[in-house]
């Protein structure tokens, strides 16, 4: 029987991948990828917010009309334009409904994170968690090589996911020091 994808999809490059609330953490992975895939300035939008030109007068800076925008300007505002379409496109009707009323992209993303990841504290609580969940992590009894390295694996992408930075040299450390004694001969010809 053949595994049961998380999305109701495949992969396109043609359309932004489908909302699940289950998988938000990989859904939100694959959205950034989709978008920078298409223009690093429509990424730009929905993490720093929309354009807006600006001009000095008096000594003060004020918002310049739409109607003076150079063709560049333009350009720029409507990356926040074409992000609301995709970010809007991948969502299921209960999640659409969350973010309709943001004014921006950067609001509407915004939304979901706090939505599906939490507050800031929560995001904290949850990190600290995952690095205790790192520090003691141990091959299990009768556990093959591929589910250490899946279990491994699932905990670097959920802490990486909440700006926790890792060494390569530190996680093939990590990861010898956790398999059992029946490994230890390996372990000690790698090391």
């Amino acid at each position: 029987m053949a595994e049961k994808l998380p999305f109701g999809e495949g992969a396109s490059i043609n359309m932004p991948p489908l909302f699940s609330r289950p998988k938000y953490q990989f859904w939100k992975v694959r959205m950034k990828i989709f978008v920078e895939s298409l223009d690093k300035g429509i990424w730009d939008a929905i993490e720093n917010g929309p354009f807006v030109s600006k001009f000095e007068k008096d000594g003060s800076v004020i918002e310049k009309p739409w109607s003076q925008w150079t063709d560049a300007e333009s350009k720029k505002a409507k990356f926040d334009c074409i992000a609301k379409n995709i970010i809007t496109s991948a969502l299921n009707s209960d999640e659409f409904f969350r973010v309709s009323q943001c004014k921006s992209s950067k609001e509407m993303w915004d939304a979901l994170e706090v939505t599906h990841e939490g507050t800031n504290e929560v995001k904290r609580a949850r990190k600290h968690a995952l690095i205790q969940e790192y520090e003691m992590f141990r091959m299990l009894k009768g556990e093959t090589i591929a589910k250490v390295q899946k279990r491994f694996t699932h905990i670097i992408n959920h802490l990486m996911s909440l700006d926790k930075t890792f060494d390569k040299e530190e996680l093939n450390i990590k990861i010898l020091k956790c398999l059992d004694r029946a490994w230890q001969p390996k372990v000690t010809a790698i090391s």
